[in-house]
C-alpha cells in the first residue's frame, strides 16, 4: 500500500468508459476481504487461487460440495475471477478442462457478470496474454459485446499482444 492508498481486488482499468465517465456498476472490493465476503463452500478455492497452488485448487476442486460454474451474487463464476485475476493460465485450463461437455465448456465461456463481461472481457482488460490465449483456444467469443456495448478487444490496451490476438479473432469465421 502508498501512503493510506487501500489495495484493491481489481486492477484498476476501464471497462470500455471514456474518461470522466461513471466507473462501472459496484466498486473494487479490498483484497484483504475476500474471505470474509466469499462464500464458505468457496474458501478452499479462493485461498488455493490467492495462493497460486495449482496442488490445493486440485484438491479443492476435488472436494467441492456445489457447482464452481455457480455464479456469485454479481454473477462472477470461478472461471471469471481467475481470468481478471490473471496471472493463473494453469488455473484457467484446470477450470476449463472440468467442464463434462462442450456445451458445458460454452456455458462457461459465455456466462457474463452483472456488466456483461465474459471471462474472456476479465482476461483481456487485465492485459493476461496466456489466459487470453487459453479462452480463445477454447473458442470464447472475442465478438461478444458487454453492457457498454464492447467486445473485449475494445478492454485491453491499443498497441498490445493481447489487442492483436483478439482483433485476429474477430476476423475469424469459423467453419460450421
Amino acid at each position: 500500500m502508498i501512503d493510506g492508498e487501500e489495495e484493491m481486488a481489481v486492477p484498476s482499468r476501464r471497462n470500455g468508459m471514456i474518461d470522466g465517465e461513471e466507473e462501472g456498476l459496484f466498486e473494487e472490493e479490498v483484497l484483504e476481504n475476500f474471505d470474509t465476503e466469499t462464500p464458505p463452500h468457496l474458501h478452499p478455492l479462493a485461498e488455493a487461487t490467492h495462493s497460486s497452488n495449482l496442488t490445493a485448487l486440485t484438491n479443492a476442486l476435488d472436494n467441492l460440495s456445489e457447482s464452481i460454474d455457480k455464479p456469485l451474487e454479481d454473477g462472477d463464476t470461478a472461471l471469471h475471477l481467475t481470468c481478471l485475476y490473471g496471472g493463473f493460465a494453469e488455473i484457467a485450463q484446470l477450470l476449463i478442462n472440468a467442464a463434462s461437455s462442450s456445451n458445458c465448456l460454452k456455458q462457461k465461456l459465455d456466462t457474463v457478470d452483472v456488466e456483461g463481461d465474459s471471462p474472456l472481457h476479465h482476461a483481456a482488460r487485465g492485459e493476461h496474454v496466456d489466459v487470453v490465449r487459453i479462452l480463445l483456444a477454447a473458442r470464447a467469443s472475442p465478438l461478444k459485446p458487454n453492457i457498454y456495448g464492447k467486445i473485449p478487444a475494445e478492454l485491453s490496451d491499443p498497441h498490445t499482444e493481447v489487442r492483436r490476438m483478439l482483433e485476429a479473432a474477430t476476423n475469424v469465421v469459423p467453419c460450421q
